[in-house]
């Protein structure tokens, strides 16, 4: 009912922005609508808070805070945009290549390396839409 009134009196202050009294019922009826919106809020909290369980802790706990938490991680010894992406390099590119690696390639160690031609065609021949393993 206020939203309504509210809005009601903002659409006809917009026809006439240099009448003072609809300036003036436009300010008052949000003034009132905003009120009573902390009021029901405030209300709201009141009663929510004696009758908290264990279970709904965390909503109190998401009410109390308010804002959801930032989009952005927060890691160990990262506090600025620079800092946090030399933290993710590190994590997912360490510096030295595992020791695993090897023995992998110990069966391809007398091959010659590829040219850029094979690779060229070995290219050509691929699907544009497929990505590349195992079919």
């Amino acid at each position: 009912m206020l939203r309504k009134a509210y809005n009601c009196a903002l659409r006809s202050s917009k026809w006439d922005r240099f009448d003072a009294t609809r300036l003036a019922s436009t300010r008052a009826a949000r003034s009132t609508y905003f009120k009573a919106i902390k009021k029901a809020k405030r209300d709201h909290w009141a009663s929510f808070l004696p009758s908290a369980t264990p279970h709904t802790v965390w909503t109190a706990k998401k009410l109390a805070f308010g804002h959801p938490p930032s989009r952005f991680l927060e890691l160990p010894g990262a506090s600025t945009p620079p800092e946090l992406n030399q933290v993710l390099l590190n994590y997912f590119f360490p510096g030295e290549p595992a020791k695993f690696l090897d023995t992998i390639l110990l069966p391809f160690r007398d091959c010659l390396p590829l040219a850029a031609d094979e690779v060229g065609r070995a290219l050509a021949r691929s699907s544009p839409s497929s990505a590349p393993g195992p079919t």
